[in-house]
């Protein structure tokens, strides 16, 4: 992961699930009720909470209600769902600028038509927000977008005029028009009574038609490198991050899909067996990478990868970056299917060599070869690190191979980073020195693997949950340990499920371990960002306690052991992927519209602002 990417990885943490429109809506009429009591000024305080639940509620129950009703009706894409968190948030814009007009008064000693000429700016504030919304949800032009997203504002408007009396200035004849049914002042509250007139309905017409045109205006141009670099719209990126967060809609992944790419990818299955019984544990490597966040995508693919395994399923990390993330979670269907394929494709054996560990430059491998076969893990450790590039996989295996053995599994352990902290995030890309390291040294294991007497194999599994949780950056395989047996050496490889490790912690792990050659490894799941971006084994947790679990799960698996047969093989799947170099340009622009944005967002707030104060001047 690069310096950008990590960027984009930190507003996983933003990602979150909606309440249902119920418990929006008793949320929005709260709220409307204690901005009654503290804005109100009756004699009652349960007439205040009436008041403000009918003046600033109602206007949110009707969005809620008519906006997804209308926007369908427009074949948009509003569900009740999204479209209560909207009229909640435009209810919270109101409050928050009604609230802080209320102080300015006070303190400043300004008269009630400040506060109404402030409501006016939110009622015309939440329809431009609203609109921006609606376009990005639905996709539809500015004008048929403006329908569903006026709904709020319109009837806030309507109980403004009906109970204001604005009606009384407005006369046909002897008396005013549909008096009965348009003119209710006298229950309304006094400070609307005497701050509404006719003019102000016009002026809210036209802030309204201003603020709309401003968010026109930024879209248009935010937009502009998003279609020249990625052919896509920013409102389809926003589009999906709004259905995802409101509901766990699959818009996110359908928007990777329309800028992904399709790749063939190895997916290599390493099985153990009882002999000629059942299975006992497999290792499966298909060659993408696990994200780009949370269930997204391939965010949750070891879960899956380990759901198809009869025997204790072991997912590590391939040699992939966020360029290899699979767009939708179909995908890992195909990746499930392949596994299979391999997995049946399968010639066991009975022999393997033991463990081997060499170093060469910073990169330290450890590799088994199971009959023609190897099994190889490659760690940067001590060192910071992250993934693997892709042709840096492909080039290891292949130097690897041409020692003389049929199939490789190369595992990145991914185990040894310091966050997201610096420039350069240890992305190993080819050409690079580390690069060469890992290429070379796993030429000359595969030498010494190729060349290695063979004897009986046993194996032993174990494995625990744990106490923890995603938020501890313990995802639910937990931790998984295999120990190989051959000729009395032994070899332990530890798989926990996580997103890399503290630096120091893999050195403590494996120094603590009582056996002849250990290695760690992570998973590198995505359903720990949804918390943090950088939240890697070690952050959250206790070192001794993930120590003493690993070590205790040694025990168990020596314990386990027992005679087993080994067979490894390989299938390629032609899945979708982000594609080459379009996650560091996703990530470019994503980063770049929010810092753009931020400014530009501020300059059009900053110039709507002042037009909108010469309109009051001049009105």
């Amino acid at each position: 992961m690069t310096a950008t990417q990590g960027d984009l990885a930190s507003l996983s943490r933003y990602i979150f699930r909606a309440p249902s429109w119920y418990q929006s809506l008793g949320l929005a009429l709260a709220l409307a009720a204690l901005t009654g009591v503290a804005a109100f000024d009756s004699s009652y305080p349960l007439e205040d909470a009436w008041q403000g639940v009918f003046f600033i509620g109602v206007p949110t129950v009707a969005a809620a209600a008519g906006t997804p009703l209308i926007d369908r009706w427009l074949d948009g894409q509003l569900t009740p769902n999204r479209a209560s968190l909207l009229a909640l948030f435009s209810e919270l814009i109101v409050i928050g600028v009604l609230t802080i007009a209320g102080l300015v008064a006070i303190v400043g000693s300004i008269g009630q038509e400040f506060v109404f000429d402030a409501l006016l700016m939110a009622l015309a504030a939440i329809f431009a927000f609203r609109f921006l919304v609606v376009m990005a949800v639905s996709r539809q032009s500015p004008l048929v977008a403006a329908v569903p997203a006026s709904i709020q504002t319109v009837v806030a408007a309507v109980l403004l005029f009906v109970y204001s009396g604005t009606m009384r200035y407005l006369s046909v004849g002897e008396g005013p028009v549909l008096e009965v049914i348009l003119e209710r002042q006298d229950v309304a509250p006094s400070a609307i009574q005497q701050s509404v007139l006719p003019q102000d309905f016009v002026l809210l017409g036209v802030m309204c038609v201003l603020y709309a045109g401003a968010v026109w205006g930024f879209l248009l141009v935010i937009d502009r490198p998003w279609r020249r670099s990625l052919g896509v719209s920013v409102l389809d990126f926003i589009q999906g991050f709004i259905g995802h967060i409101a509901e766990g809609s699959n818009e996110l992944e359908q928007f990777f899909e329309e800028i992904g790419e399709e790749a063939l990818v190895p997916v290599t299955v390493l099985s153990f067996r009882r002999p000629g019984g059942d299975e006992k544990a497999r290792f499966v490597l298909p060659m993408i990478h696990p994200g780009p966040m949370g269930d997204i995508g391939g965010g949750n693919l070891p879960v899956r990868v380990a759901e198809e395994a009869d025997g204790l399923a072991f997912p590590p990390h391939a040699t992939a970056g966020h360029d290899f993330n699979l767009v939708t979670r179909q995908e890992v269907e195909t990746i499930c299917e392949t596994a299979e394929a391999a997995y049946q494709a399968i010639e066991y054996g009975e022999t393997a060599t033991r463990a081997r560990q060499l170093t060469e430059g910073d990169a330290t491998l450890t590799g088994q070869a199971f009959g023609s076969s190897a099994f190889i893990v490659n760690t940067f450790s001590p060192t910071f690190a992250d993934d693997v590039e892709y042709a840096v996989g492909l080039s290891a295996a292949a130097e690897a191979r041409q020692e003389g053995l049929d199939e490789i599994f190369l595992v990145d352990a991914h185990n040894c980073n310091n966050g997201l902290e610096g420039e350069d995030l240890g992305h190993i890309v080819p050409g690079s020195r580390r690069s060469f390291d890992m290429i070379h040294g796993a030429s000359r294991l595969g030498s010494e693997l190729a060349a290695s007497e063979q004897g009986p194999l046993e194996l032993g599994v174990a494995w625990e949950r744990g106490p923890w949780e995603p938020r501890d950056g313990i995802g639910p395989l937990g931790v998984r340990v295999a120990v190989t047996d051959v000729d009395g050496e032994r070899a332990a490889y530890v798989l926990v499920d996580g997103n890399n490790m503290e630096p120091g912690l893999r050195e403590q792990i494996v120094e603590s371990l009582p056996v002849d050659v250990a290695e760690v490894m992570t998973s590198d799941t995505h359903v720990v960002n949804t918390v943090e971006a950088e939240n890697q084994v070690g952050d959250r947790i206790d070192a001794d306690e993930l120590i003493a679990l690993v070590g205790d799960l040694v025990d168990r698996a020596i314990a386990d052991l027992e005679p087993v047969e080994a067979g490894m093989a390989s299938e390629k799947a032609e899945v979708t992927v982000f594609g080459n170099d379009r996650t560091e340009t996703l990530a470019s622009q994503a980063n770049a519209t929010v810092q753009m944005g931020v400014a530009l967002a501020a300059t059009f707030i900053i110039s709507v602002l002042t037009l909108t104060l010469l309109l009051f001047f001049l009105t």
